[in-house]
């Protein structure tokens, strides 16, 4: 049977149906963790049903051309990705094992709070850790993984909807966005309302259980950068750093940044305070 069109699901039915993924891979829940080897848990997982949909903005929403055309997709297999962004503590737990330092000039969190200042290979290095801790497969999500994982569903701009309020996210709460409207002119200099990253987890999830996905940090995903989605990857000149897709918004930006369809070229080697990585786990 062909999988299913999410835009064409109501709320019950996609939340069957990541139910029923869970079941066909024996998970006694669509949310689960996987044990490392010393006993200890790794992130928390949420089940993530095959599917169709489209990512990228649609006609009648306000977005940059990098973030056009929509274009559907098919999402052929499940697979699980973490219900938040990676946490300093989990984080932290792969810098013990391994002998990785954060630079100490920079900022650091910790707790519950996202990893932040971490590079595109750092977050590779932490999944090829957690895949040798667990014996499972992890990695990180492609653009368009992160988008149908994000959006649960919804082909509006946001996951509930075409406005988001901080409820829903962590971002610079200084100006409203219509999603539907014109976007307006962006300044530099800006005052911060909210500012800094929040403890993951804290916010209202989406229809798949997902926290953080809008906000709180930039996420890292395993998509080198395109102009657009009918454009080719880019390709870095020869000794520069590969460019990739990030996804999400975050604490620094407004909420236009945090519609499912935004994204953001990051470098490979780029460290910033807004800026961390989900992981996905293969099933």
């Amino acid at each position: 049977m062909a999988p299913p069109d999410t835009f064409a699901l109501h709320a019950g039915e996609l939340i069957a149906l990541q139910v029923h993924a869970a079941h066909a891979h024996a998970m006694p829940d669509i949310h689960f963790h996987d044990r490392l080897r010393d006993g200890s848990v790794g992130p928390e997982l949420a089940v993530i049903p095959a599917g169709t949909f489209e990512y990228g903005a649609a006609p009648q929403e306000a977005a940059p051309p990098q973030d056009r055309p929509r274009r559907s997709v098919l999402i052929e297999r499940d697979f699980a990705i973490g219900v938040y962004p990676v946490s300093t503590e989990e984080f932290e737990a792969y810098a013990r094992a391994t002998g990785w330092l954060p630079r100490a000039e920079l900022a650091w969190l910790s707790g519950r709070k996202p990893v932040i200042n971490v590079r595109h290979t750092d977050a590779r290095d932490y999944c090829a850790w957690l895949s040798r801790e667990t014996g499972q497969h992890y990695r990180l999500p492609t653009e368009q993984e992160w988008e149908y994982a994000c959006r649960a569903g919804a082909a509006s701009a946001y996951p509930n909807g075409d406005r988001i309020t901080p409820d829903e996210a962590r971002y610079n709460t200084r100006q409203d966005f219509d999603a539907t409207r014109p976007t307006r002119l962006r300044l530099l200099s800006r005052c911060f309302i909210r500012c800094g990253a929040m403890d993951v987890g804290q916010l209202r999830p989406n229809r798949w259980g997902l926290h953080d996905m809008p906000g709180n940090v930039w996420e890292y995903t395993a998509s080198p950068w395109t102009r657009d989605h009918a454009s080719l990857p880019e390709r870095p000149l020869p000794g520069k750093p590969q460019a990739f897709v990030t996804k999400g918004g975050s604490w620094f930006d407004g909420p236009e940044d945090c519609r499912a369809a935004a994204r953001r070229r990051r470098l490979e080697n780029e460290l910033d305070t807004n800026l961390g990585f989900r992981i996905v786990r293969a099933l």
